[in-house]
């Protein structure tokens, strides 16, 4: 099992490498929209504080769905996912490895990137570090969730669309617990309730969304 999720992982990244444009998109599209907010609002270091938790996880959210269409589409396109549906191995962990694989290209970029931006905030060093705890806890279920998007749009004309809309209310909860738990910090409450809830929606996007993102995918190669 662990030898096919690697071997998947391996795969995607491999192929990402080969359209890095992509990768540096969404990595300049999260710099550039979080960089405006302070331009935009002013200097006043309380009221960029205040902003702060909000407007990166809105950023690291929309940088994320930048990719999301492409997370099943190239392989749609030239044939792989219907052999990969046909093998022998549960395409569930087959789609396991495509979210790591999303995340790691997708997702921990900007959490690389996070604790720099936040400084433009004016965020004190223990708000950076749960910012940055929270993305890294955070953005696995973005990619979970957001691969069920992908399937059920999949082959789907104007499905970049419809899958904002069906993907942005289930990323409502992450976006919460996330930005909550820099203001918990912030105003001198612990944050280990909100992460707490953020680690289990990240298992639940993980662990169990591949199983019915691999219903969808086949019912879309129907």
């Amino acid at each position: 099992m662990l030898v096919l999720i690697r071997a998947v992982i391996g795969r995607d990244l491999r192929l990402a490498m080969r359209r890095q444009a992509d990768i540096v998109a969404a990595m300049f599209f999260f710099i550039i929209v979080v960089s405006l907010f302070p331009l935009g609002v002013g200097p006043e270091p309380d009221q960029l504080r205040k902003l702060a938790p909000g407007v990166l996880w809105v950023a690291a959210l929309l940088a994320t769905m930048l990719s999301l269409p492409r997370l099943f589409a190239d392989d749609h396109r030239d044939g792989t996912l219907e052999q990969l549906a046909l093998a022998p191995q549960p395409l569930g962990l087959i789609v396991l490895g495509k979210v790591i694989a999303h995340w790691l290209v997708a997702g921990l970029p900007l959490v690389l990137l996070a604790p720099v931006l936040g400084i433009q905030f004016d965020l004190a060093g223990d708000a950076l570090a749960v910012l940055t705890l929270s993305l890294l806890i955070g953005t696995p279920a973005l990619s979970g969730i957001g691969a069920i998007g992908a399937a059920l749009t999949l082959g789907v004309r104007g499905g970049g669309v419809l899958l904002s809309l069906l993907v942005l209310p289930l990323y409502i909860p992450v976006l919460i617990f996330g930005a909550g738990a820099v203001d918990a910090t912030a105003s001198g409450l612990g944050p280990q309730a909100h992460l707490s809830l953020l680690g289990a929606l990240a298992l639940g996007g993980v662990f169990f969304a591949p199983w019915p993102t691999a219903a969808a995918l086949r019912v879309a190669l129907e």
